[in-house]
Formats: C-alpha cells, sequence, structure tokens
C-alpha cells in the first residue's frame, strides 16, 4: 500500500486526502497553520461545486456547515437596477449556488478524515522543501515546533495553493499572467432588507465592477474589482476614500450603506489578481492540484469548484494506482498523468471564458457598454432556452 502525502488542508487537499482514507489509502495531511480561523478569499461554491459534495455523500454534512444561499441575483448598470434573477430549483436543481463558511467547512473535512485509522493530520508544520533520490521526489522536509524532519513517502501531492512552496520546489514551470485588475475585499455589516431574501448585487458601469453577497455572521461581503495598479493611490487615501468612490460607483441604498459603515470595514484586504497554468503538473515522485496547478481568476467564482473536482478526479485515479502490496511508483506516474489529462481541457476552458469580460471591461469601455445595456434583454432569454433543452 502506498503513502501518500498530501500539503496544505484546504478544501482541494482536505477533499482528496477524504477520499484516499476512505479507500484504506494511508494519507498524511501537512497543514501550515494550527487551525482554520482566518480570513478566505474563496467561499463561493457554484452548483459544480455543492453537487461534488453530494458526489462524495457529504451533502447533509455541508448544509450543516454555517453558509447563506442566495436566493436571488440582482444586476446593475451604471447606477440602476436592470434585473433581477431568481435562484430556483428549476434553474440551478438541487444543488443551490452557497457562499460557505470556508473554516466550518475544513474543520467538516478534516474531522471526517480523522474516522479512518490511515490518516494523519500535522496542523502547524511548513514545508521547507522536497526530497529527492534518484531524479525523483520521495518526500518533504518539514519544520513544526520540534524542529525540522523528513517526511517520506511515496507520492507527495501539492495543494498548497497560489503560491505553492512545493510547486516553488519542484522543476515544474508555470508562466506569469496577470490580469488586468485586482480585486479589494471587506466585509461590512448587513445591508438591510438584502438579507430577505438572501440576495446578491453586481454593480457595472464605467470601468468598475462591485460585488455584494449577504454572508454567514449577518456580515455583507464587499468585492470592488479595480484596474490593476490603482490600489497605490486608494491605499493612500484611505479606507473611507475607497470606499465613498465605492459608493459613487453604486448609487442607491448601497452608497448610503457604504457611507455610513465606511469607517467599519473589516478584514479588508487587496487581492492581486492571477490566471496561470502549470505546464506540467506532474514530475516523477510529485503531483500538483488545485491552485497549485492552476491559479484561476475571481470571476465567475469558479476557483472553489474547480480545486474540489481537481480532488474528486485525482481520487479516481490514485486509489487503484495506490493499493496493493508495496509502491507501484509507475502505476502513481500513470495515475498522475491521467488526472491532469482529464483535468486540463476544463481548467483552460474555464480561463478563457474568465478572461474575456474583464478583457472588455477594462480595456474597452464602449464595447462593455454596449454589452451590459443588452444584458438584461438577453439574460432571461438564455434562461428559458437552458431550462427547454
Amino acid at each position: 500500500m502506498a503513502h501518500i502525502v498530501i500539503t496544505g488542508a484546504g478544501p482541494a487537499g482536505a477533499c482528496l486526502a477524504l477520499l484516499l482514507a476512505r479507500n484504506g489509502i494511508e494519507t498524511t495531511l501537512v497543514e501550515r497553520q494550527i487551525d482554520f480561523a482566518r480570513e478566505f478569499r474563496g467561499e463561493f461554491l457554484m452548483p459544480s461545486g455543492v453537487q461534488a459534495f453530494d458526489q462524495m455523500g457529504l451533502l447533509e454534512e455541508f448544509r450543516a456547515v454555517p453558509a447563506v444561499l442566495p436566493e436571488q441575483f440582482e444586476i446593475y448598470t451604471w447606477g440602476r437596477k436592470r434585473l433581477t434573477l431568481p435562484v430556483s430549483e428549476e434553474t440551478f436543481g438541487r444543488h443551490y449556488p452557497t457562499w460557505v463558511s470556508q473554516a466550518h467547512l475544513l474543520e467538516m473535512l478534516v474531522a471526517q478524515c480523522a474516522k479512518f485509522p490511515g490518516f494523519k493530520l500535522l496542523r502547524g508544520t511548513t514545508v521547507r522543501d522536497l526530497l529527492r533520490e534518484d531524479g525523483r521526489v520521495v518526500g518533504v522536509r518539514v519544520a513544526d515546533r520540534a524542529g525540522e524532519h523528513e517526511l517520506r513517502c511515496d507520492l507527495v501531492i501539492g495543494a498548497d495553493g497560489r503560491s505553492s512552496v512545493v510547486r516553488k520546489r519542484s522543476t515544474i514551470e508555470v508562466p506569469a499572467t496577470k490580469l488586468p485588475m485586482d480585486i479589494i475585499w471587506c466585509k461590512l455589516p448587513m445591508l438591510p432588507g438584502i438579507d430577505s431574501p438572501p440576495t446578491a448585487r453586481v454593480y457595472v458601469g464605467n470601468g468598475h465592477l462591485l460585488i455584494t453577497v449577504p454572508v454567514y455572521g449577518n456580515h455583507l461581503q464587499v468585492a470592488w474589482v479595480i484596474a490593476k495598479g490603482s490600489y497605490g493611490d486608494l491605499r493612500k487615501r484611505g479606507i473611507a476614500e475607497w470606499m465613498e468612490e465605492a459608493a459613487r460607483h453604486a448609487g442607491g441604498d448601497l452608497a448610503a450603506h457604504l457611507r455610513r459603515y465606511r469607517d467599519e470595514a473589516s478584514e479588508s484586504f487587496l487581492l492581486s489578481t492571477q490566471a496561470n497554468h502549470a505546464a506540467s503538473w506532474s514530475e516523477p515522485g510529485l503531483l500538483l492540484i488545485g491552485d497549485a496547478a492552476h491559479t484561476m481568476s475571481p470571476v465567475g467564482g469558479q476557483g472553489l469548484n474547480i480545486a474540489i473536482r481537481d480532488a474528486l478526479v485525482a481520487a479516481n485515479h490514485l486509489v487503484p494506482a495506490a493499493r496493493g502490496t508495496g509502491a507501484d511508483t509507475a502505476a502513481l506516474a500513470a495515475a498522475a498523468t491521467a488526472i491532469e489529462a482529464e483535468r486540463r481541457p476544463e481548467v483552460e476552458h474555464v480561463l478563457a471564458l474568465q478572461e474575456r469580460p474583464v478583457s472588455i471591461l477594462f480595456r474597452d469601455r464602449q464595447l462593455s457598454r454596449l454589452i451590459f445595456t443588452l444584458a438584461p434583454a438577453i439574460l432571461p432569454w438564455l434562461s428559458i432556452s437552458q431550462r427547454d433543452t
């Protein structure tokens, strides 16, 4: 039986660890933090991500995690509400889009992992380097409170995110690709009325994009998309100033709400957006999944969904390769190649789709105005045509 080490207890790493441990594979999950009580960027699950938990037999446990299920989306262009799209079983089936507490989600996943004797979670453990012998990765060098030590295994899986240490220490190259935007995230008190029914809003116009979503804990999550490189000027002016600029862009009740709480924005930070794809996902003894293999743009909220789907496909190939007596390195290598071959087309397709609206928004404002003016008339027709198929 093979021993697999997964670095990073994010959604991709934790889901894969559970699927491997459930199938009797000796699995060690290495997590840099002691707990998951921190701010997460990606907490929006599209229907495909929710469906993945259903496929894992964890839909009931998933539904018990603190979350908000938006019941409608409102689209505003140039300060005016143009369209309201209901979220219903008719449009999404039983797998509704969900804004979930990732901290609670990860604790649920590792608790499920702990039910299996072959699973081990190393919290507060940082990966320093890869171990190599005869041109093959054979483990990781890690550091914890006791100092540095080696952790040997038959396959290392890097699931440690967009700044992956495992990827940096590997021979795998990742082309540097930057989108023409960054995102400022912050949380405010809930906007009265937006939680009944829970409503996600999108404000578009004049080269700006502002998104608000009611989230768990009676908060309003605000994402303000800005042109890359413009944050320095905003930061010099302070939170109150950039909140005022966002308020002018939004208008209406949200503008008043932003101005009222502009000095109380909590957990505000800048996300420098990237969208790139590793030239290869593997080398002998090593496999990358999730953001370590492909950093997704926040456009469309697909990063979390893609990462979880990576884990499902990886388990399908790795479980049969890791079973049996001893460790079949050739079988593990073939499995890694098959995982990339199966996942790469979807990842590349989503990356291409994500780039288009961003380019239009920031590089061609006349085309942007035309598209978003016509969108309210087009979207309902698209919804009807999709239900008919």
